[in-house]
């Protein structure tokens, strides 16, 4: 093999074989779908959660102030009562 420079598919694919190359591009495609399929059902559930957590809101609008603190206040979660 000496001087020769040319790759011999048949033996010397390696890493970048037709096999590897599909098996790679496999195993990404079920990792990026687990991943989508994970934060899909944690945002369902977070939704479903949220959808019944009502709150009201305070009317005095006199009581809210520029950039303050204090703007939390406004509004109470109806199921702190």
């Amino acid at each position: 093999m000496a001087g020769n420079t040319q790759i011999d598919p048949q033996t010397e694919g390696g890493l970048f074989s037709l096999l590897h190359g599909l098996t790679g591009y496999a195993i990404a495609v079920v990792l990026l779908l687990s991943i989508l399929v994970g934060l899909t059902i944690g945002a369902i559930k977070v939704q479903s959660e949220q959808a019944t957590n009502f709150y009201s809101i305070n009317q005095d609008l006199d009581g809210l102030k520029f950039n303050s603190s204090e703007n939390h206040k406004q509004w109470i979660n109806e199921k702190d009562k």
